[in-house]
């Protein structure tokens, strides 16, 4: 078999090479902590106290969902009515709710006490495999997105699909494979995001089936089985956003906002129902429903590539840059941009800034990638929540800055792409020496 169809996708590090990720001293270990309860500290101040309008506004809805479910008041989300999210929302919703549902700080304190344990999980897991400067990023990362990057539900997914990645980049049994793909599987129930990452960590194992498509396969059975026998509707999300228009930022939107910006010839409007800011222009309305087609359109050809790169022994090598690349198509060809869909990027490059220190002298694309990301994500911030009042007014300046976001994130992907496709090439050539080791018997 070649090397793509080894259980251990991407090792952590390699015999006869030097080790870059050593493991942190007590030092480095205490000292990323402090830094860890800094900013969780200072996100959660901004969203329950400073700016909790802007920031955590989505929180106070989640509270009110919340509940609606708990206190059995009718219309309760997937039960009585269709809900925006896949089902397995409902479990991230909830769990704050059994502390309060009607204080909006007190409900916004447990949410963020929730996902802060959720990226302790991350951290601990980046300093087992040594990944200082790995957890350190992950950490700089949230001071640049900002409080949106506690207040989402993303807040959720993104640890889950961190981890599954880890455990598909690291694991040395199909087990670790198989505990990738229930993650990934558990974070798609909450939102799509982490969905397409399956397809990667797919290519790359050894059994596929049994492996990955059998472990998701019983995930989602258990989210849709559960809300079936409550009487509810599992699969509701997939038609309740359809008819949405393109949101003002969008990356598509880019053209119409800069015009607005510039000369005020196309503006935007607020839809009462959706609570979010559309581009208001009938050739904007056509262009998001291309996006509908072109975006799944995307995700097929690149499981076509991922195919090539199995059948070429190259699946393992592209596990990470076809991660970050179908990520960050979910975000380019999305006629939803809200902020916090950046947050889904931290999950492939924090997992190639630790396989690339593994590999000793690895490539330069995940280092690359780990710093534009950071710039999007600061960009994204001064946006939203900071500007988004001026942008939607039609401020040149945080307009200009949306689009400067825009541009890195076209970048990024082809960055992504790039990445992908010279890996492919590197792993499939014979004469190319391998980084893959085959597993202990």
């Amino acid at each position: 078999m070649g090397p793509g169809h080894h259980d251990v996708l991407i090792p952590v590090a390699e015999p006869g090479r030097a080790r870059t990720a050593t493991p942190p001293g007590r030092r480095g270990r205490v000292a990323v902590w402090v830094a860890f309860a800094a900013v969780h500290a200072g996100l959660a101040l901004l969203g329950v106290v400073v700016v909790p309008a802007e920031a955590f506004w989505d929180v106070d809805l989640y509270r009110w969902w919340a509940g609606s479910f708990l206190g059995f008041d009718e219309p309760r989300p997937v039960l009585d009515m269709p809900w925006v999210y896949p089902p397995g929302a409902l479990a991230p919703v909830l769990l704050p709710g059994l502390v309060t549902v009607v204080s909006t700080p007190g409900y916004a304190l447990a949410w963020s006490t929730m996902v802060t344990a959720l990226d302790a999980v991350v951290v601990a897991a980046l300093l087992r495999r040594g990944a200082t400067t790995a957890a350190l990023w992950w950490l700089a990362f949230l001071v640049a997105l900002g409080p949106v990057a506690l207040g989402r539900l993303d807040a959720v997914v993104v640890p889950l699909a961190a981890l599954g990645l880890l455990a598909a980049t690291g694991g040395r049994t199909a087990g670790a494979t198989r505990w990738a793909a229930a993650l990934l599987a558990a974070g798609a129930w909450v939102k799509v995001a982490s969905g397409p990452l399956l397809l990667p960590v797919a290519a790359a194992a050894r059994r596929p089936w049994r492996d990955v498509v059998l472990p998701a396969a019983a995930v989602s059975g258990a989210v849709v089985g559960t809300v079936l026998l409550l009487g509810g509707a599992p699969f509701s999300f997939l038609t309740t956003q359809t008819d949405r228009g393109m949101q003002a930022e969008a990356v598509a939107a880019t053209p119409w906002v800069l015009g607005a910006a510039l000369d005020g010839r196309t503006g935007v409007s607020y839809d009462d129902d959706l609570v979010t800011y559309e581009v208001s222009a009938p050739a904007a309305a056509t262009a998001a429903g291309v996006l509908d087609v072109v975006l799944p359109v995307g995700l097929a050809v690149a499981a076509a590539g991922l195919v090539v790169a199995r059948r070429r022994g190259a699946a393992a090598a592209v596990l990470l840059p076809s991660s970050l690349a179908l990520t960050v198509w979910l975000v380019v060809a999305n006629k939803v941009g809200s902020p916090q869909f950046v947050a889904w990027l931290a999950a492939p490059v924090v997992v190639a800034l630790v396989a690339g220190a593994g590999r000793g002298v690895g490539p330069a694309w995940p280092r690359v990638a780990a710093a534009l990301t950071l710039v999007v994500a600061a960009l994204t911030q001064v946006v939203f929540p900071w500007g988004y009042s001026a942008f939607v007014a039609g401020d040149p300046l945080v307009t200009g800055a949306l689009a400067v976001r825009n541009a890195g994130l076209h970048a990024l992907l082809v960055l992504a792409v790039v990445a992908a496709v010279t890996e492919a090439v590197r792993a499939g050539t014979p004469a190319a020496p391998s980084t893959e080791r085959t597993p202990a018997s």
